[in-house]
């Protein structure tokens, strides 16, 4: 394509090739015909308040009892983000300005940029890292409105060719003020905010939920926090974790973490307070544990000619930002036989990062995905919500990854999945009432899918200039 000078120094004199996308261009050339015009999104008769990033800080980790719970941007498109380091009260940082609140539009911007959520009750008053972007809109309803935008494949394509750097991609605040987006009806931009906000309503009940049943499990398993539990060492003179195991427990694993002490003492708990211990392979709990061998992908694009493919990094997003596509012609054996995803079904991440956890819901019902995620197939629907909300506390972590092996790359397999212990309640009504409200919250996630779909369809309509009713 040509570039025009006044386009270069539009750019701010940018010479990458990317700065000028022909996908970019056409997407802008769509807003700018929209039907109903278009501001710039930031910018005097823009729709964003402010935005901005916090400044980089030295971060001083801890361990969970003595520190604050502290989220990775990347966390911000999952359905339930979770911690995974603390940092100290003693950083040389302002705590309560990395507090981001109820309301704000939050992006990624290095790495993998463009990745956008909105901050509700979940995340609200969280601690996020400095490289974040924190957006508020001018109006009531311009948040929902512009996450919607920024959903739709037009909006990334225009976001994307303001990413700069060599290595790792970066955009930065200022760098909104070159993007335009339709300025729709006030009762338009009304309708997809509430739709938006509506999605995210009923993720916040989904996660109430989940945290509910974790906490009956808790009580009637008689289970304090992890972190609190105190495993018995060897000998407690020293200052190091040393502690024996029985020739008979060694399962021909001569690897330290597989007989750390913890598990024990978890066991030992829930002999006193469990009905029954059953392994995960065991029918009455599973009725199958599957990993799809490794294959040579073929991708194709669109869901037109293929199914839609997702990864492990994925599982815990409602909507997955994955866009291959497995060609359904030439897969379609292994996809029916291995790699298909049905409703219920248990996720868990086999690789790299051992343990992440997912149950599928109705909208991924029939996409694929890969060979780094084994599958658990629920005996019955009477137990999946059950074995989902056990498998996704801490303790069932610790009894998943203490299987972990490897050198290099941390991996389990089916075998060692089909060795976790699994507890069965003494009351059974309550467990039944675990089961009910997984499987209540996995339910709600599917309706938020729904509203978050309806709303980007009527922003890509806005952007197509189709009236709207």
């Amino acid at each position: 394509t040509s570039v025009s000078l006044s386009e270069v120094q539009y750019n701010k004199l940018r010479l990458e090739a990317s700065a000028f996308n022909l996908n970019a261009k056409a997407a802008k050339s769509k807003v700018a015909h929209c039907l109903y015009g278009y501001v710039h999104l930031w910018g005097d008769d823009g729709l964003v308040k402010e935005a901005f990033v916090r400044t980089r800080f030295k971060r001083i980790y801890v361990e969970k009892a003595d520190g604050i719970p502290f989220y990775q941007p990347s966390s911000i498109t999952e359905i339930f983000p979770k911690p995974v380091k603390y940092i100290s009260e003693r950083t040389n940082v302002d705590i309560e300005a990395l507090r981001v609140k109820k309301g704000m539009l939050l992006m990624t911007v290095s790495g993998t940029i463009g990745k956008c959520s909105i901050v509700s009750n979940s995340l609200e008053n969280k601690v996020f890292s400095h490289d974040l972007l924190r957006l508020t809109g001018k109006n009531e309803h311009d948040t929902g409105y512009i996450y919607a935008f920024f959903s739709t494949a037009v909006g990334q394509q225009i976001l994307q060719t303001n990413n700069y750097g060599a290595v790792i991609q970066h955009i930065e605040p200022e760098h909104l003020k070159n993007i335009i987006i339709p300025d729709a009806p006030e009762s338009i931009k009304q309708n997809i905010h509430e739709l938006i906000i509506t999605s995210y309503n009923l993720r916040d009940q989904s996660n109430d939920l989940i945290e509910r049943a974790e906490k009956i499990l808790y009580q009637e398993l008689q289970l304090p926090p992890i972190e609190e539990l105190k495993p018995t060492y060897f000998d407690k003179t020293v200052d190091l974790r040393n502690y024996t195991t029985r020739l008979s427990s060694l399962d021909l694993r001569l690897d330290c973490s597989y007989h750390v002490p913890i598990c024990n003492s978890i066991r030992d708990t829930l002999k006193k307070t469990a009905k029954n211990i059953l392994l995960c392979k065991d029918k009455a709990i599973s009725d199958s544990i599957i990993l799809p061998m490794r294959f040579k992908r073929t991708y194709v694009e669109g869901h037109e000619y293929g199914t839609k493919f997702i990864g492990g990094k994925h599982i815990n997003e409602l909507n997955p930002t994955s866009e291959k596509y497995l060609s359904t012609t030439l897969h379609g054996t292994r996809l029916g036989r291995e790699l298909l995803l049905k409703e219920n079904t248990i996720l868990i991440t086999r690789s790299g990062t051992i343990g992440k956890i997912s149950i599928v819901s109705k909208h991924w019902e029939n996409w694929a995905a890969n060979e780094h995620i084994i599958r658990v197939f629920p005996a019955n629907k009477e137990i999946a919500g059950y074995l989902y909300c056990w498998l996704s506390t801490d303790y069932g972590l610790q009894f998943i990854q203490k299987h972990t092996y490897g050198a290099v790359v941390d991996e389990i397999d089916i075998n060692h999945v089909g060795n976790v212990e699994i507890p069965l309640l003494k009351n059974e009504l309550k467990q039944q009432e675990i089961n009910n409200m997984v499987l209540q919250a996995n339910d709600l996630r599917y309706q938020a899918y729904l509203k978050e779909q309806e709303a980007i369809k009527m922003m890509d309509d806005v952007i197509e200039g189709k009236i709207i009713r």
